[in-house]
């Protein structure tokens, strides 16, 4: 089942190592934040990363958390993430999860996958596969403009 809209942010804990920083729930309070999960041996999630830092960039009231989701034996290797963490430059906090400890308490199946949480920390958007970052656009202008 997946995680139901205005549902609070489930807790970021159970990381197996971080990357740029380890966050927690508190650190993200009373902002909005967009949790994204990805794998590196998925090359839809590769092809959206550069979107992603253009988002950091140019959206400073966003924050964005990283949480790399293993699919396979392979993709657990620490070091080959980082290597892919700073070859895409990722520069945003990145939570290798290998043993899916917030990929299950997010109730996540899929990468890349998208959660917006609004400054309350309600989830107000999800979506995942091909299109998902198209289709976050809309409600991350909802959840932006409420800052205002």
């Amino acid at each position: 089942m997946a995680l139901r809209l205005r549902t609070e942010m489930p807790e970021i804990k159970g990381i197996t190592e971080w990357v740029n920083g380890e966050v927690t729930n508190s650190d993200l309070a009373g902002q909005p934040v967009l949790v994204h999960f990805w794998s590196i041996s998925c090359h839809m999630c590769k092809e959206s990363l550069p979107e992603l830092n253009r988002m950091r960039e140019e959206l400073p009231q966003l924050k964005l958390v990283g949480i790399h989701m293993p699919r396979s034996e392979k993709d657990t290797d620490v070091d080959a993430v980082k290597e892919t963490i700073v070859k895409y430059e990722l520069k945003h906090p990145q939570g290798i999860d290998n043993q899916h400890n917030v990929v299950d308490a997010f109730e996540n199946e899929y990468v890349p996958a998208f959660y917006l949480f609004d400054k309350n920390g309600l989830l107000r958007h999800r979506s995942a596969g091909e299109k998902a970052l198209s289709m976050l656009k809309k409600p991350l202008e909802r959840v932006l403009g409420e800052l205002e």
